[in-house]
């Protein structure tokens, strides 16, 4: 079946001497993955290799046989051309990082219309922006809500938040918690919108610190989630 659709580059690895697979979030089809035969030898062919970098927004026409197997691309066309998300360096090292960790959570071959709305504003709204240092915390305690495991803020003024049970708590449990500094961070990232981010000002190891109990909250909640490699990079970049 042919589609045309939007779609969101999550990953893209070498395979063989010229082609390429790509891991890309579609509009219409969730989750799939393409083999591009042939696009790293061809300078003329209508797949251009700039166009599968990762979090790229673009227009695809597919085939689409939704057999499990690897689907293969017609037609690409940048859909929304950034204008600093790949030239930053901040950016993008932010940009190898969500990507990754969109890569590692999203698993669906249908379609969520909410989801990929979410993200490809969020990613308009990053590169636009010249004040990003808070963005990839603020953007994934957002995301938890579309894949289903949002903190319950029902009880947000207790002092702890159990990441494992996802909720604020009176004591601390035994399972991974949220407290002191870092817990204040995180209820204000769920009570705020993208343009108040850069109002709230972190020190480089609370920023960690938070960071990689964020990570560790997807870990507990995502069946197979992986650590995302770049999470070092990313770290070394916003110090």
């Amino acid at each position: 079946m042919q589609v045309t659709t939007k779609a969101i580059v999550l990953t893209s690895l070498k395979y063989g001497d010229t082609s390429l697979i790509v891991k890309a979030f579609t509009e219409l089809g969730g989750v799939k993955s393409y083999l591009l035969k042939g696009v790293l030898a061809s300078k003329k062919g209508k797949l251009k290799t700039a166009y599968f970098q990762p979090l790229t927004q673009l227009e695809i026409v597919a085939n689409h046989r939704n057999k499990g197997a690897l689907e293969s691309i017609r037609e690409a066309k940048v859909n929304y051309p950034y204008q600093t998300l790949h030239s930053d360096i901040s950016k993008n090292a932010m940009t190898m990082f969500l990507a990754e960790m969109l890569a590692n959570s999203i698993h669906e071959e249908e379609a969520n219309e909410g989801l990929f709305e979410f993200i490809e504003a969020s990613l308009q709204w990053l590169d636009a922006q010249s004040e990003i240092s808070n963005f990839h915390m603020y953007f994934l305690v957002r995301l938890t809500r579309y894949l289903g495991f949002h903190p319950d803020t029902k009880h947000i003024e207790l002092s702890y938040f159990d990441l494992l049970e996802g909720e604020f708590t009176i004591a601390p449990s035994l399972n991974p918690i949220l407290s002191g500094e870092n817990l204040t961070y995180f209820k204000t990232f769920l009570g705020i919108n993208f343009d108040e981010i850069h109002h709230i000002k972190m020190n480089k190891s609370n920023r960690q610190e938070l960071l990689q109990s964020l990570v560790l909250f997807y870990e507990l909640h995502l069946q197979g989630f992986r650590k995302p490699k770049s999470l070092a990079i990313l770290n070394e970049v916003f110090n």
